[in-house]
């Protein structure tokens, strides 16, 4: 499981650091159930289909959502508006299109249009019931807290 995991760790921290300018600290992994209530206030979801179903979230409160987007926008928000989700959702565009091609060598993957929930308390309905849906914090900013899940499923005969 591991070597799937990896490349959505480096990729992760490849792009906090090329577009937020910023460190992360990866937090050790743990696996979740999929009737878990987040905390997180925005979250961004992409599926995965092709030889594996599954999908990557990015979640997070919406102070550190909205601080990306003022780092990347060069402009201060204060709520979760268009702009905050648009960021959200291309964050989780790019570590999934740069972990895909990571993982080529195992799956042949394709990955959809980021799909945004938000409000405190939302729950993610992943793909598939039976998934083991791996939960990777990253800190920021010494102190902001925020996950990558993955959920991936060979669907390869053999």
């Amino acid at each position: 499981m591991e070597r799937y995991i990896q490349p959505f760790v480096d990729v992760t921290k490849n792009v906090f650091k090329e577009f937020i300018g910023a460190d992360l600290e990866v937090g050790r992994p743990y696996f979740s159930q999929a009737e878990v209530v987040n905390e997180w206030d925005i979250s961004a979801v992409i599926g995965l289909t092709g030889e594996a179903s599954g999908a990557v979230v990015v979640s997070m409160k919406a102070g550190l959502a909205e601080k990306l987007t003022d780092t990347l926008t060069g402009k201060t928000h204060d709520s979760i508006d268009d702009e905050v989700t648009d960021a959200v959702g291309e964050i989780v565009n790019i570590i999934a299109g740069n972990a895909k091609k990571g993982l080529e060598e195992a799956f042949r993957l394709i990955i959809s249009l980021p799909t945004i929930v938000q409000g405190t308390g939302h729950q993610i309905k992943w793909p598939s019931e039976k998934a083991r849906i791996i939960c990777i914090p990253f800190t920021i900013y010494n102190s902001e807290i925020f996950t990558l899940s993955v959920a991936i499923e060979s669907i390869r005969s053999g």
